[in-house]
């Protein structure tokens, strides 16, 4: 869990008055009873009402909330608009997420953000994304995050078929199809691949970071050369 969401989780555990332990909240969330102590310093210090201490418990004030996001009329289209855009042609996981945040983004604007998002009236339509693709980009998006490497079957535009093993460094998507950006071993260079051309894909050993296959290498080559050979 990141940070930013655990300190959000502490909020609304303490909401409502109660007295709840640091004991309590680091078995919830999982986390050291010291990190909690810290945490609670931390949103103290930034004017969130919490008395209490170590050993007690902490109490916060009924009746506060986090104060609501505010957006700008283009900030909010920005956001909505991309939500959109994600949940037709990501993956399955991005999908979800997407759905969830657009749930999110309404329920904390005031009531005029509220209308201005309901108001946007940009729309995309996934049906020319299988539920495999879908899959694929989720397995391939968390691969490139783990730095693990992947081979699979490819088979090129000419219909040449080989088997690749990749270190996957990005996705990119064209409006129509998503590629893979990744340094191939077999090549020994950059390579970028469709991802609709993949087949029989398979996780292999992690990778670390290594200078001349790394993703600003890439784009430093993109600079120097118009196109990448597939």
């Amino acid at each position: 869990m990141r940070r930013a969401d655990r300190l959000f989780q502490i909020v609304q555990y303490l909401r409502g008055g109660r007295l709840v332990t640091a004991q309590a909240l680091a078995e919830t969330l999982e986390v050291s009873t010291r990190t909690i102590y810290r945490d609670i310093a931390d949103l103290q210090s930034t004017g969130v009402p919490i008395d209490g201490e170590a050993g007690v418990g902490y109490v916060m004030e009924a009746g506060y909330d986090l104060p609501p996001l505010m957006f700008t009329e283009d900030e909010i289209t920005a956001l909505v608009a991309g939500a959109r855009l994600i949940r037709a042609f990501g993956g399955a996981g991005m999908a979800r997420a997407a759905e969830e945040a657009l749930v999110k983004i309404g329920a904390v604007l005031p009531e005029d953000a509220q209308a201005r998002a309901a108001r946007v009236q940009v729309h995309a339509m996934g049906w020319r994304i299988s539920d495999d693709l879908r899959d694929r980009i989720d397995r391939l998006e968390g691969a490139v995050d783990r730095s693990v490497r992947l081979s699979f079957d490819y088979t090129d535009q000419t219909g040449a078929a080989t088997r690749r093993t990749v270190r996957p460094l990005g996705l990119w998507f064209w409006g129509s199809v998503w590629t893979l950006v990744g340094w191939c071993e077999l090549r020994e260079n950059f390579r970028t691949f469709r991802l609709d051309r993949m087949d029989a894909l398979g996780e292999g050993a992690s990778f670390k970071p290594e200078r001349g296959k790394r993703l600003q290498d890439f784009y430093r080559r993109m600079d120097e050369r118009s196109e990448i050979r597939r």
